[in-house]
């Protein structure tokens, strides 16, 4: 048998594991039937759990969906921190960015995402009921983002405005990335915009 410091490991494991099942599944039942026609005990359905443990880890449908781009950004600033110190600070946030990228749906390796799946998420993205639930996420992985920043410049992310202006920066150049991606067509990889828009903002955004 395990030790307790194990066997707590391994259930908080398995309850990452059934958030992101469920958070998954959401999307992909919006994707497939419409917003508006996917219920909690379907999502739960899905996964194979009850509706009570849907509400354990989520208040709501919406609140399911945009936990991804909350995970997603979380494990950016994750992936800053381990990022080596000696690599500069545009491009460890570049590289760090294209790794969680690279592991999405979004194509964001060789990849190119299907028509359906970008037209789903165009509409999850646009659809106003989930606008509050996208713009708390956005707001958290910001300030996220921003300690990751903070520690590696030696900085303070609640005193000092360059961490809170490079996340936001950051942000708004992954959200310009994900809307131009939603219109490329033919669909293409999410990285290659990903990457130009922050070279761009590596660049101090030059005069075209």
């Amino acid at each position: 048998m395990g030790t307790e410091g194990e066997r707590m490991g391994l259930r908080e494991r398995k309850k990452q594991e059934t958030r992101i099942a469920l958070s998954w599944a959401a999307i992909r039942l919006a994707v497939e039937r419409g917003l508006d026609n996917v219920r909690v005990e379907d999502i739960a359905a899905e996964v194979g759990v009850s509706p009570r443990t849907f509400n354990n880890y989520f208040s709501s449908k919406g609140e399911a969906i945009a936990a991804r781009h909350q995970d997603r950004a979380r494990l950016i600033a994750v992936e800053l921190r381990a990022r080596p110190a000696s690599e500069p600070l545009w491009e460890a946030i570049t590289n760090a960015a294209l790794t969680q990228f690279a592991l999405g749906q979004e194509g964001g390796g060789e990849g190119v995402p299907d028509r359906q799946w970008i037209d789903g998420v165009r509409l999850m993205i646009t659809e106003p009921s989930l606008m509050g639930a996208f713009s708390k996420t956005a707001a958290a992985a910001e300030a996220e983002l921003a300690a990751a920043i903070a520690e590696r410049t030696g900085t303070d992310a609640a005193l000092d405005l360059y961490p809170q202006l490079v996340a936001g920066v950051v942000g708004a150049a992954i959200r310009v990335a994900m809307e131009r991606w939603l219109q490329a067509d033919p669909p293409v990889p999410i990285a290659g915009i990903l990457r130009d828009a922050l070279h761009r903002l590596f660049q101090g955004l030059p005069v075209p």
